[in-house]
């Protein structure tokens, strides 16, 4: 982008202008100015390959004119930008009461010095604003299939507790194995305490055996 994307903007309180920053168009933005909803919006017109962007918000609006070539989220980047900055400055209520362009002299050069910062960071800025896109994509994209579920019977709650149940159902059939398995152990401990006790009454009939034919009473 170059230093003259950006042509023209101002701050305004209702239809008072109180701060511009000077250039082209500023008779065309005026007029768009005094045709603006008074609802917090944002606003774009094309006029002569040029682009009339505003944000309105608690009264205040705030406007850039740029070129076509610039993205309407850039436009819109940089009157976030300003808008930040100006009420930083002057929410005390210092705006509230200033009377027109009495605050050209303070916050104009500021206005230029935003515009040349969107304009050096326009790369940057344009990658930060589609991740946000894609964010915000994804959100719908959930939210929608949360409505999908609500609108065939499924509300969350429905959902929390088949969650709930497959969990104690998972929990149930955890401890029944547990116990299968102690019961499996013991059977088995059974099993080779009885075949030990036959091997040792076989052993003892075989030494006795042994013991008469070799008369071992003597």
């Amino acid at each position: 982008m170059s230093q003259e994307s950006f042509i023209y903007s101002f701050v305004a309180r209702g239809i008072m202008i109180l701060a511009e920053f000077t250039g082209n168009f500023p008779a065309i933005a005026s007029q768009c100015l005094q045709r603006l909803p008074s609802t917090n919006n944002k606003f774009t017109y094309s006029c002569d390959h040029h682009t009339f962007n505003f944000l309105v918000e608690d009264g205040y609006a705030y406007c850039v004119v740029a070129k076509d070539s610039v993205g309407k989220q850039i436009s819109i980047a940089f009157l976030e930008r300003v808008k930040a900055d100006f009420r930083k400055r002057y929410g005390g209520g210092k705006a509230d009461t200033a009377i027109a362009k009495s605050l050209n002299k303070e916050f104009g050069p500021i206005m230029k010095e935003h515009m040349k910062y969107i304009i050096d960071h326009a790369e940057e800025i344009e990658k930060l604003l589609k991740v946000k896109a894609q964010v915000s994509e994804v959100k719908s994209i959930m939210l929608e299939n949360i409505d999908k579920a609500i609108d065939r019977g499924e509300n969350l709650t429905v959902l929390v507790d088949k969650t709930e149940t497959l969990r104690s159902q998972a929990q149930d059939f955890k401890n029944k194995g547990t116990q299968m398995r102690r019961k499996l152990w013991y059977q088995n401990m059974k099993i080779k305490l009885v075949v030990f006790g036959i091997l040792l009454l076989l052993i003892l009939v075989i030494w006795l055996s042994i013991c008469q034919g070799f008369d071992c009473t003597n």
